[in-house]
């Protein structure tokens, strides 16, 4: 069978020399090269069909066009200098386009840059992106809020499918260990319609590292030290790729202390994570698969008061021990002039907590006051902890075991005129089973199917997007509860140049999420709660509509914009006291009323030229939600303020060096729902540096960023531990270095 080449050079506008190194790519075939030190490149073994071609390298304006294939002529790309960061093509909507051509505004950040703001785990370093924040228990537990909504309305993609590891709980945390991780990308707003019930908030979407290109091989190794909790993170990676073959492995070890704040460390915020994630994939010309794998287990401390005074990294009584495993395949056929995308995934998640059953009933409420007295006992309590770890007849209080299968097929039509569309089946089928001595929620069977079609239209000025889907959702437990929901969604929208350098995007979509087990089923109290949870078997879906304006403004010195959104959710479920007790905790009962969200982000960024390694970065976030009953709704982020001025550069001895100072201005939040308390505004200051040098032929990184350095104390508004008024993290210097073989 003849196979399609196509060569070319990529040059500078400004002055026709060839640019090296610059990345040139089919994004959907996954098939691409670097540019040699004249610009030239060669790509081979392409398929006939339309696909989309990109080229980028730093400091210049990414380039996109749709290629025909076979294409007979060497291509010539002209790429224009520029201090606008480089644009990654957005893998989270169907038709793959770069965020400029893209009728949806997406949001997107490399995980590296997320850590060398001095993240410490992958949770707390989403809270970096517009938008988006997190609940947290201590520092290892997150869960992702997006524009005030979060838990099961927020819906995580990895690997190509849907993440489910029981993210209904309180402090059931994200789960995923940023070590693999290339970038994050987040849908902010309802997408039902690329995937069902759950994305009514949105899509945080995370992309693994990809394979090495043809005939390459790479590996890397590097870690990280934490001042605050004197805790490490490493990991270490290979990956090779021949003629059709690629292979990736990459393993993570961090352990964590309890953080420090000004006044004490939070006890039983310690942890253990333990990480290995492997790829294989397979290219021929008209197909493609890989096969990926991770397996994640992490033992997590539960913080309840101040207590123990330590650096012990083993986590006390109570904690969690989650073992989770992703197993995903992502295959592409390819057809003359369309294409089949089979997304399949499977997933099991293994998770234990063990309580202590027989110390609680010293009187430690004046632990908080009184710690640094009491020392010496903490030791020998936590001598007897570590006693009660040998035994072996310690059992899990809770011991759940979610085990899920989901698909995701897609058929990319032949292009039609100015259409380009896509019509698809996705679909779940999950089993929850309990196996402890409590029962949060009953051992069930839920299966989901949905079906949509979506087209992406291009006009001479403008560029429409317009879709529709239908679903259906069952769930049948053992206590009897048989409930079906099913939900028809669409979503319509436009982006047009309004003015030069102006861009406008107007979207409207809806979103639902069907009740979870919890909400339908709860029936007792849960150890961190404090509450005896009661649901309700007759909840309805929740159903939203919301209506998205991001205005945007780019030239070669200064960037601004605008991102207003208005969320109107139907049927909203909360949790409401009765004002009764059981068990000595209050009861709570869920209910449904209808609630709006609104708010957005607004930002500028300057980099002036000639002075183009200067750059100042200044962002403003705001949320509202409310009840139609007056209320307002919980857990809603505080408007923030954020200011960045960071300074790039690069010679002979230094690659990529940058440096910052960051100041984050969080507001008061008096807004809040019953029971809920209100939290005061602070201020967070961070620095960093960072640089890569040339050591022995290869490249080593090195980075050292302090946040919070004034060693604040403050609570954030969605802080768990904000009820026992327990500060979150302190000053915190972290040192990575990472060598690349």
């Amino acid at each position: 069978m003849a196979q399609n080449i196509i060569q070319g050079r990529v040059t500078d506008t400004a002055n026709n020399t060839g640019i090296a190194f610059a990345d040139v790519y089919f994004p959907q075939l996954d098939k691409g090269t670097i540019t040699d030190e004249n610009g030239n490149f060669t790509i081979d073994k392409l398929p006939n069909g339309t696909y989309k071609f990109v080229c980028s390298i730093m400091g210049y304006e990414s380039y996109s066009e749709d290629l025909t294939i076979p294409f007979n002529t060497p291509i010539s790309i002209t790429l224009k200098a520029s201090a606008i960061e480089m644009e990654e093509i957005i893998v989270s909507t169907p038709f793959h386009k770069l965020q400029r051509d893209n009728v949806m505004k997406v949001e997107h950040a490399n995980v590296s840059e997320l850590k060398s703001a001095g993240a410490v785990t992958l949770a707390d370093g989403i809270s970096n992106i517009a938008g988006v924040e997190n609940i947290s228990t201590g520092v290892s537990i997150g869960k992702p809020v997006i524009r005030g909504l979060s838990s099961n309305r927020v819906l995580v993609y990895t690997q190509g499918v849907r993440l489910e590891n029981q993210q209904f709980g309180d402090e059931h945390g994200l789960g995923i260990n940023d070590a693999g991780i290339e970038s994050v990308e987040v849908i902010k707003g309802p997408a039902s319609l690329l995937y069902g019930s759950d994305a009514l908030g949105g899509v945080l979407y995370l992309n693994p590292e990809k394979f090495a290109q043809q005939d390459e091989s790479h590996g890397d190794v590097s870690g990280t030290y934490y001042s605050n909790t004197l805790g490490y993170s490493t990991n270490a990676g290979f990956k090779t790729s021949g003629n059709n073959f690629k292979f990736l492995i990459r393993g993570s070890l961090a352990e964590h202390s309890d953080y420090d704040t000004e006044d004490y460390r939070v006890t039983n915020t310690r942890f253990r994570e333990q990480d290995l994630k492997a790829g294989l994939g397979y290219q021929g010309t008209h197909f493609k698969t890989e096969l990926r794998y991770n397996v994640n287990a992490s033992k997590l401390g539960l913080p309840e008061d101040i207590g123990i005074q330590s650096t012990q990294k083993t986590p006390l009584l109570p904690y969690q021990q989650i073992n989770n495993h992703v197993l995903s395949s992502k295959s592409n056929i390819f057809f003359k002039d369309s294409s089949l995308d089979i997304n399949l995934g499977f997933l099991y998640n293994d998770r234990k907590e063990f309580e202590e059953h027989h110390h609680h009933d010293h009187d430690d409420e004046d632990e908080h006051d009184d710690h640094e007295d009491d020392h010496d006992h903490d030791h020998d309590d936590e001598a007897e902890h570590d006693e009660h770890e040998e035994d072996e007849e310690l059992h899990p209080a809770l011991h759940m075991k979610l085990k899920t299968f989901n698909y995701d097929v897609k058929y990319h039509m032949p292009t039609f005129g100015k259409f380009e569309t896509i019509v698809g089946v996705q679909g779940m089928h999950q089993v929850n089973t309990n196996y402890g001595e409590e029962t949060l929620i009953p051992n069930a069977t839920t299966n989901d199917i949905g079906v949509l079609a979506t087209s992406h239209i291009h006009f001479e000025t403008i560029d429409v997007q317009l879709g529709a889907r239908f679903d259906n959702r069952t769930i049948a437990t053992e206590t009897d509860l048989n409930r079906s929901f099913n939900s028809f969604n669409g979503a319509a929208g436009f982006k047009a140049n309004i003015f030069k350098n102006t861009s406008l995007r107007l979207n409207v979509a809806t979103g639902f999420r069907a009740p979870n087990l919890a909400e339908l089923t709860s029936d007792g109290s849960h150890e961190g709660t404090n509450r005896y949870e009661i649901g309700n078997p007759d909840l309805n879906n929740e159903q939203n509509i919301q209506t998205d304006l991001a205005l945007e403004f780019k030239n070669d010195h200064f960037e601004v914009f605008a991102n207003g959104f208005y969320n109107k959710v139907n049927n909203y479920i909360y949790l409401s006291p009765n004002g009764e007790f059981i068990n000595d905790d209050p009861v709570y009962l869920y209910l449904q009323d209808d609630a709006a969200l609104y708010g957005g982000e607004f930002g500028l960024h300057i980099h002036p030229h000639p002075l183009d390694w200067l750059h100042f970065e200044s962002s403003f976030e705001t949320v509202t939600g409310k009840q139609d009953n007056g209320g307002y709704l919980p857990l809603i982020p505080a408007n923030t303020l954020k200011n960045t001025v960071r300074v790039e550069f690069e010679n002979n001895t230094f690659k990529k060096a940058f440096a910052f100072i960051k100041l984050n201005s969080v507001f008061d939040q008096n807004h809040v729902s019953e029971n809920e308390t209100t939290t005061p505004a602070y201020n967070l200051l961070s620095a960093g540096v960072g640089s890569n040098f040339k050591v022995l032929h290869n490249m080593l990184s090195l980075n050292v960023t302090g946040t919070n350095l004034t060693n604040k104390t403050y609570i954030s508004h969605l802080s768990r531990l904000k009820p026992d008024g327990i500060y979150n993290i302190g000053r915190n210097v972290a040192v990575t270095v990472k060598y690349t073989l």
